[in-house]
């Protein structure tokens, strides 16, 4: 879309100069912009989101299946009861998709070395190979609309990746609103 960002938060408009449709610039977000950029970072982050999701084509998992391989191959073996709270699913429904990730290959359960009494679930070569495979496809899509851009939006969005690495990794633990 040209121009300002989409409207897709419900939280007003907020056009290319960071102001809302009444043209206040916000009084700030704990430091970290105004809140009109805020909102711009959340709006564009959500768009550029769909647009990954499109750049993937379907192999019958789902988001929160991706989400759950995603966080065992970065962050190690987890409790079912973790893997719940921080996909915001209940206990039953992690349950239930574990059980098909050990029978499609992707995942295993396991004792838990520090506590025999309590079971792991950790992802296997398959299980990697299958997120690094999306990711190849993804990247290979991705690199066609970034060969489009100029130099200096390239430039831009790679020095952006260590910043957003970094905050995506603070953001790692359970949703907000979780227990846990």
């Amino acid at each position: 879309m040209a121009g300002g960002a989409a409207d897709d938060s419900g939280t007003g408009a907020v056009d290319d100069t960071g102001t809302d449709a009444a043209g206040d610039a916000g009084s700030g977000a704990g430091g970290g912009g105004t809140d009109a950029d805020v909102v711009r970072l959340a709006t564009a982050v959500e768009r550029f989101t769909r647009v990954l999701r499109r750049l993937t084509a379907p192999d019958g998992m789902s988001l929160t299946t991706v989400a759950t391989l995603v966080r065992l191959d970065d962050l190690g073996p987890h409790r079912l009861s973790e893997l719940a709270a921080a996909e915001g699913v209940t206990q039953p429904g992690m349950t239930q998709l574990v059980s098909r990730l050990e029978r499609e290959g992707l995942a295993q359960r396991r004792g838990d070395p520090a506590d025999g009494r309590v079971v792991v679930v950790e992802i296997t070569a398959a299980g990697r190979e299958s997120i690094l495979r999306r990711r190849r496809e993804r990247a290979g899509k991705l690199s066609g609309l970034l060969a489009d851009l100029p130099a200096e939006d390239r430039a831009a969005i790679t020095r952006s990746l260590e910043v957003l690495d970094r905050l995506a990794g603070r953001l790692s633990g359970p949703p907000a609103g979780s227990a846990g």
